[in-house]
């Protein structure tokens, strides 16, 4: 078995960690002290950094949640805070989670310099919301600011994941069938079958995420890009 490329290696760590304070209690708890109702922080909070756009426009990011489930949220949310005020709202609890959950264990600063070089590089073709997060203020801290870029290479990869399925010719709501059934309710997807021919296709849209993943990282030299594996890796495991 040839070894992994780059983009598979690090995949868990940079679709993972970031997504960590979003499914941690402590970030909702933060969001209902704010006046947002449920999940609709989500929404307003990694949404916010595109600005005060229509819901559709919101939904075209998200690609794999219902656009109705998106709208609904994120009209919802509309009066509670102003769209960069959520969203640097959003991002202090990923800082609060930084600090609350990955040890001092990792070189954090260079992870965040590494993280950080392929963000800097990589096109904003077919990735808004990767552009938003990419010109958001960066924590000072260097777990906060590593986990920050970590999660700008997660909205990256997801865009190209998004790409991917919708070239493969994959419906969303199917993607999220075969992938997360369990996630399909929180997704704003009902129904469970999933067409035959969706399983290969997805093998495919992997795969072609893969290939324009490894495209973005490689501004990094072959020992910076062994580095940076390594370093997710550590990441990962730093966790608790």
């Amino acid at each position: 078995m040839s070894e992994k490329t780059t983009a598979e290696a690090t995949a868990p760590t940079v679709s993972t960690l970031s997504s960590g304070f979003m499914l941690d209690g402590a970030t909702y708890k933060r969001g209902a002290q704010l006046g947002f109702s449920g999940i609709d922080f989500y929404f307003a909070g990694r949404g916010g950094v595109l600005g005060d756009v229509c819901g559709d426009v919101v939904a075209s990011s998200f690609v794999f949640f219902s656009p109705t489930q998106v709208s609904a949220a994120w009209n919802a949310s509309r009066d509670v805070l102003p769209r960069p005020a959520a969203s640097a709202e959003f991002a202090g609890c990923m800082s609060a989670w930084a600090d609350a959950h990955l040890d001092d264990s990792v070189e954090w600063a260079r992870l965040s310099e590494l993280a950080g070089t392929v963000a800097k590089s990589a096109t904003v073709a077919a990735a808004p919301l990767f552009a938003a997060w990419r010109a958001a203020d960066v924590p000072a801290d260097h777990k906060q600011a590593a986990l920050h870029r970590l999660n700008q290479l997660r909205e990256l990869r997801m865009a190209r994941h998004g790409a991917a399925v919708v070239a493969m010719g994959i419906d969303p709501a199917d993607a999220v069938r075969h992938r997360t059934p369990q996630m399909l309710g929180v997704f704003g997807w009902e129904g469970t079958d999933v067409p035959a021919d969706v399983v290969a296709a997805w093998a495919e849209a992997e795969r072609l995420t893969n290939v324009a993943t490894d495209r973005d990282y490689s501004v990094l030299t072959d020992a910076e890009s062994a580095e940076f594996v390594t370093l997710c890796a550590a990441a990962q495991a730093a966790a608790h």
